[in-house]
């Protein structure tokens, strides 16, 4: 059996102190409080056209000829639309197939990033 007496508990040894939770005060409320935004990487502008274009990818970082991908819009519908409101119905898939109806989308070869589009 173990004693009380030789074994007291550490709070009731003379000099001890609890320790306590500091909680920092909350900041001081200002009226001028200004939230400040960095942005350490922005996009760049890259000048491409309907036909590849040679350019150094944002991405990868490597001089490459670009991969354009020509992709209908509203636009080249709405083309598509008139002709056949205008009873050209067999003309309706002309838009569809002509590349100065549709964004050139262009992309990198090496890392398949979008580098950017260019609207007729």
């Amino acid at each position: 059996m173990s004693n009380p007496q030789t074994n007291p508990p550490p709070y009731t040894q003379p000099g001890y102190t609890p320790a306590q939770h500091y909680q920092p005060p909350p900041p001081p409320i200002s009226s001028n409080t200004e939230t400040v935004i960095i942005q350490t990487s922005h996009p760049m502008l890259v000048p491409v056209s309907s036909e590849p274009t040679r350019i150094v990818c944002p991405s990868c970082h490597a001089q490459v000829l670009t991969t354009v991908k020509h992709h209908a819009t509203s636009r080249t519908h709405v083309w598509a639309l008139i002709l056949c409101l205008i009873c050209c119905w067999p003309c309706v898939c002309v838009p569809y197939c002509m590349n100065s109806c549709q964004n050139a989308n262009h992309y990198c070869p090496n890392c398949n990033a979008f580098i950017g589009s260019y609207r007729n």
